[in-house]
């Protein structure tokens, strides 16, 4: 199985670090984030809609998905490539057009990304 986050994490090497995230713990700051923007990275582009969806590419796979904002964290099912990466709820933070979402409500990898 392609996972989502073995690819994130391996791209992560080489993306340096920022001292300044700041968490986001509201449904309403997350989404002044992302509103019109794309989540960008090496090889994966992605959409966050204020509608609950999330759709884009990962490599050459499409990605789509569904999520809400549930107890101060980002909750979402993905599919990638046709494979489900099931649900997971993840800490969002961020340091000015940087966000980094990190699994398992913060105790698990993370992976950031530009906003454009």
């Amino acid at each position: 199985m392609r996972s989502f986050f073995s690819i994130c994490i391996a791209l992560l090497l080489a993306t340096p670090v920022a001292a300044e995230f700041t968490r986001i713990t509201e449904r309403a700051d997350f989404l002044a984030a992302v509103e019109g923007k794309r989540l960008t990275r090496a090889l994966v582009n992605l959409r966050v809609t204020n509608g609950g969806a999330i759709t884009g590419r990962g490599g050459v796979w499409d990605v789509t998905g569904n999520w809400e904002w549930k107890g101060g964290y980002f909750c979402r099912s993905l599919i990638w490539g046709g494979d489900d990466l099931g649900y997971n709820c993840q800490e969002v933070a961020r340091d000015g057009n940087t966000l980094r979402f990190t699994s398992d409500k913060g105790a698990g990898q993370f992976a950031t990304f530009k906003l454009r």
